[in-house]
């Protein structure tokens, strides 16, 4: 009895190319990459964001149709207008530009 006989190793039908998860033509979303996305937001415009929280680096965090935004000097709970200063693949980043509409209190 060979060492593939016994049911131990790989197969000709099932090598790295067969449908296993990896190494075969499956990719995550379908191939496409959230850089391939259109953004919702633009270098040098402003938006008014609520910032939702904190970031590690203490700068807050708001977010627009669900791509993240970091805001430096911004706190959790604000509602502010914010200055997009960079654009990136997964985020961006923006500085304070001014006060937002007030949200009615719950």
């Amino acid at each position: 009895m060979s060492f593939n006989d016994s049911g131990f190793g790989e197969s000709q039908n099932q090598g790295y190319s067969g449908n296993r998860g990896y190494g075969g033509r499956r990719r995550f979303g379908d191939g496409r990459r959230f850089d391939d996305r259109p953004k919702p937001v633009e270098t040098g415009k402003e938006y008014e964001v609520s910032i939702t929280e904190i970031s590690r680096k203490g700068d807050g965090i708001a977010r627009i149709e669900g791509f993240v935004i970091f805001v430096k000097g911004g706190q959790a709970g604000q509602n502010v207008k914010v200055k997009i200063t960079q654009v990136g693949g997964r985020f961006a980043t923006a500085d304070l530009a001014g006060e937002g509409t007030p949200q009615p209190a719950a």
